[in-house]
C-alpha cells in the first residue's frame, strides 16, 4: 500500500484565510492610528507651549523675573521664586500627609486585612480619589483653616499653602496606596512564605522582605503623587489664599501662588488677558517651567526604578 504523507506545509498554508488576515491587518491599522493620535496631539501641546512660552523669553526683562517682591503680571512683575517656593512647600506638605497615610493603607491592605475587610475599605479609599478637587479645595478652605491651620500657628478663615498643601496631600493619598498596594501584591507569595518558615514575624517579613522587593514601585507611587501634588490646581486656587497676584513670602502660614494656581487665576478664556503685553505669554513660559520640572522629575524616577527594580 502507498502511505499518504504529511500535506506540505507553506508560508501561505500558515498564513490563514484571506478574510482572517485582512481584520487582522485593519485592527492593525486602526490601533496604530489611534497611537499615531495621542502622539500627534502630545506634539501640538508641546508646541503651542513653546510658541508663546519663547515669545515671553525673547521679549521680556529678566530682571523682571528674579529678585522682585512677588508675582505681579498684570504690571509686568514676573517673579519666579514667588511661584516656585509656593509650589515646593504645598507639594512637601502634601507628600508629609499622603506619604505615611498612603503607604500605611497599602501596607495594610496587601499584608494585614482580611479579605472582607479589604473588600471594604479598598472601594472606599478609591472614592477618596474620585471627590472632585473643587470640593476638597472649599474642605480645606472652610475646614482645615479655622479648625487644623489655626491650631498649628495659622490663622483661621483664610487660605495657606499649609491648608492648600494638606488639601492635596487628602487628594493624593488614594494615588500612593493604589500604586504602593498594587506593588505589594505583586510581589511573589513564596518570598512571604520563605520568611515565614525562618521564624519571621509578620512585621519583620513586610519590613524586611515585602517593601525591600516592591521598591520599585513604591518609588513610582511617590514619583506619580509628586508630579499630581505639583501640578494641583483647583485646591491650592481656592485654599492658597491668594488672587491673580501675590507676593513672595517662605512662611506656609501665609498664602501665595503655585505655578498652576497662577495659570489659572489669570486665565480667563482668552488670549486677551488684561495687563503689560506680555502678561499672556507670562502663562505659557510658567507652564514650560511646570512642564520641564515634572519632565526631569519623571526622567530621574524612571532612572531610579530600573535600577532598583526585582524580576521574580
Amino acid at each position: 500500500m502507498n502511505e499518504v504523507g504529511p500535506a506540505e506545509l507553506s508560508i501561505e498554508a500558515l498564513s490563514g484565510s484571506p478574510r482572517r488576515v485582512r481584520r487582522e491587518r485593519i485592527i492593525s491599522r486602526a490601533m496604530f492610528c489611534a497611537a499615531s493620535a495621542s502622539v500627534v496631539v502630545s506634539a501640538l501641546i508641546i508646541y503651542a507651549l513653546f510658541a508663546e512660552a519663547w515669545i515671553f523669553m525673547r521679549d521680556v526683562d529678566w530682571s523682571a523675573t528674579w529678585g522682585q517682591l512677588g508675582w505681579f503680571p498684570r504690571r509686568g512683575i514676573y517673579d519666579m521664586p514667588t511661584l516656585l517656593v509656593a509650589s515646593l512647600w504645598t507639594t512637601a506638605i502634601a507628600m508629609v500627609v499622603a506619604a505615611p497615610l498612603g503607604m500605611g493603607a497599602a501596607i495594610y491592605l496587601s499584608e494585614y486585612a482580611k479579605p472582607s475587610h479589604r473588600a471594604l475599605f479598598k472601594p472606599i479609599l478609591e472614592i477618596l480619589a474620585g471627590i472632585p478637587s473643587v470640593v476638597l479645595g472649599f474642605f480645606a478652605l472652610l475646614w482645615l483653616a479655622p479648625n487644623v491651620v489655626a491650631h498649628i500657628g495659622g490663622e483661621g478663615g483664610r487660605g495657606s499653602m499649609l491648608a492648600a498643601g494638606i488639601g492635596v496631600g487628602i487628594l493624593t493619598i488614594p494615588l500612593v496606596a493604589s500604586i504602593s498596594e498594587d506593588a505589594m501584591a505583586a510581589v511573589p507569595k513564596s518570598l512571604r512564605e520563605a520568611s515565614a518558615g525562618l521564624g519571621a514575624r509578620r512585621a519583620v517579613t513586610t519590613v524586611r522582605v515585602v517593601l525591600p522587593a516592591a521598591v520599585s514601585g513604591l518609588v513610582a507611587s511617590l514619583i506619580v503623587a509628586v508630579s499630581r501634588a505639583l501640578g494641583e490646581t483647583m485646591v491650592v486656587f481656592m485654599a492658597g489664599g491668594a488672587a491673580d497676584a501675590a507676593i513672595k513670602t517662605y512662611s506656609p502660614y501665609e498664602g501665595s501662588l503655585t505655578m498652576p494656581a497662577a495659570m489659572a487665576s489669570l486665565a480667563s478664556g482668552t488670549d486677551q488677558v488684561v495687563g503689560e503685553g506680555l502678561t499672556f505669554q507670562s502663562l505659557f513660559f510658567v507652564g514650560l517651567v511646570l512642564f520641564m520640572l515634572t519632565l526631569g522629575l519623571n526622567l530621574i524616577g524612571d532612572r531610579f526604578v530600573a535600577r532598583v527594580r526585582e524580576q521574580y
